[in-house]
């Protein structure tokens, strides 16, 4: 990313929360659609409270559909649009967005890459009219790559080989989608960024980035019959890319047994272990299994009222912290997580048996009737919450309309999560809750590795 960087990588991989997950699900107003005769998909969200506008554009494509042994050329691309076009100088496009009282920004996740502002109404105009510019014009000179490919090298020695959570979680990743581009991290893996060139950034530019593998998404003060000339003059006059290549990924071979790794380091203060399961998604799952699996996570692990909180937290108290997650986005399917950290003096080991009973127990027994009601509502009650920003708005249409959701799935949402039975909910955990296709990490402090390892 431009600014702050690959925080959605190291969400997805370190930690038990997505970036667009259940809780982030709004009862959203119906959005207008039209498409433009070059091929690209315009979502218009009216909101009235403020003269602002949010413009988003959503490309349909990420690190997922890089070419084997080219990692990371998605999320440099990303960093490389901001270098200008034969009308906007390099570094310009940020500057001329904040004098004009906006803010911009960019995100690469493996299903797709995004680009958007924030601005005043009647700048609108401006910001359509040069994210329009970027998407058929950049130009990259040989430095402008050298500078950049410096620059993602380091972010990754930051983010990721800095944070031995991140390490691990890269790498348990990796073990779980062995042949999937999944398992490839979104930064890239180092030695594969060290060599990416100028023309890899072209060729993968000239392909993708295009109207008609894009989805504009414009949330505010506006509504349809403003923005459609103004995206017809703009984006309308850009020639789309023939042949766009089918986004079928490889699948991972059948899995044998389950998987164990460990990551030491000297910068660990807490131990902690985290486990991983592929599920499905909502772009996967058939009916309601992704709302189940949602529904599933929160009342296993969701809140401090969650099974595995109150079992190993407050009862037992063998745990600092212990929950669950479901990633349930994904065009290739979603991941469960469980994690937990020990008091001190419990080992690792204990803890994940105490985990295992706790989850055990709930397959065999199911939630209680005021589990699932109150699972439901904290998830409806948080994306009530959650809906009141215009950005979060614009965000959740254009990346669950990205991953391969529809418009009537994205509003229907709110009423399915409603309708998830109990039998609903232990269908779909215990077909994801498969120990023989987990990967299990410990994290570990140097004076833990030698007992606590698995």
């Amino acid at each position: 990313m431009k600014r702050g960087g690959f925080k959605k990588a190291l969400a997805l991989l370190a930690l038990p929360a997505v970036f667009f997950s259940a809780s982030a699900r709004a009862e959203a107003p119906r959005p207008e659609t039209f498409a433009l005769a070059n091929g690209m998909q315009v979502v218009v969200i009216s909101d009235r409270r403020a003269p602002v506008v949010t413009h988003q554009v959503w490309y349909r494509v990420g690190a997922a559909d890089e070419p084997r042994g080219r990692s990371g050329i998605a999320h440099f691309l990303e960093h490389l649009m901001f270098k200008g076009t034969p009308r906007i100088p390099p570094g310009e496009f940020s500057k001329t967005v904040a004098r004009n009282g906006g803010d911009d920004n960019a995100q690469t996740s493996w299903d797709y890459t995004s680009y958007y502002e924030r601005i005043a109404r009647d700048r609108l105009e401006l910001v359509m009219r040069m994210e329009a510019d970027r998407m058929r014009n950049l130009r990259l000179a040989e430095d402008d790559i050298a500078s950049e490919r410096d620059v993602i090298v380091e972010e990754r020695r930051q983010r990721t080989d800095n944070n031995p959570g991140a390490v691990l979680g890269e790498r348990m990743r990796a073990m779980l989608y062995p042949h999937h581009p999944y398992g490839t991290p979104i930064i890239g893996w180092l030695h594969e960024m060290r060599q990416l060139s100028r023309q890899d950034a072209l060729d993968f530019y000239k392909l993708y980035y295009a109207p008609n593998n894009a989805i504009l998404v414009i949330a505010g003060d506006v509504n349809a019959a403003e923005v459609r000339p103004l995206a017809e003059r703009y984006y309308g006059r850009l020639r789309p890319t023939r042949d766009l290549p089918a986004r079928v990924w490889a699948a991972d071979p059948p899995n044998i047994g389950p998987m164990r790794v460990s990551h030491t380091d000297e910068k660990v203060r807490q131990p902690s272990l985290t486990r991983l399961y592929p599920s499905i998604s909502y772009t996967t799952g058939t009916g309601r299994q992704a709302h189940a699996l949602d529904v599933a996570a929160e009342i296993l692990g969701g809140s401090e009222t969650s099974r595995l909180y109150r079992a190993l937290v407050e009862d037992q108290r063998i745990a600092v912290a212990a929950g669950a997650g479901a990633d349930s986005s994904g065009i290739g399917g979603g991941t469960f997580t469980l994690y937990g950290s020990p008091s001190p003096g419990v080992p690792l080991d204990r803890l994940e048996s105490a985990i295992d009973q706790v989850v055990q127990r709930f397959l065999a027994e199911g939630p209680t009737d005021s589990e699932l009601e109150r699972a439901k509502s904290n998830l409806a009650a948080a994306a009530t919450y959650a809906r009141d920003s215009q950005e979060s708005l614009a965000f959740w249409y254009g990346s669950s309309l990205a991953e391969g959701e529809t418009l009537d799935q994205i509003l229907a949402w709110p009423d399915e999560i409603k309708r998830v039975t109990k039998d609903e909910v232990m269908a779909v955990l215990r077909a994801t809750l498969d120990i023989n296709s987990s990967v299990t990490g410990y994290l570990l402090p140097p004076a833990a590795s030698a007992s606590s390892a698995p």
